[in-house]
């Protein structure tokens, strides 16, 4: 899967980590420690948020990091209200 660079990416990755925590912690799923890896957090985001159905699952062969991290990227982008600076 071709994925396809979206404008501010990195910026709206670590905003969708920021909710994507508190969601996570809200729902009783656990607490990430300060020392976890960013990919660690980005999975078990991913895998909640599926497991919800907020989002819809990756491919079985395209369930990597990158293409999880590109999946939290979108998913923030669409719940982000319309004159979000990172959506400009």
């Amino acid at each position: 899967m071709a994925v396809k660079k979206i404008k501010h990416e990195s910026e709206l990755l670590k905003e969708a980590i920021r909710v994507g925590t508190r969601y996570f912690e809200a729902r009783g799923a656990g607490k990430f420690e300060a020392t976890d890896h960013i990919d660690t957090k980005v999975r078990a985001i991913y895998l909640l948020l599926v497991k919800d159905k907020v989002i819809q699952p990756l491919a079985s062969d395209d369930e990597n990091v990158q293409n999880m991290r590109h999946k939290l990227a979108i998913w923030i982008s669409k719940n982000l209200p319309a004159d979000h600076q990172l959506l400009q």
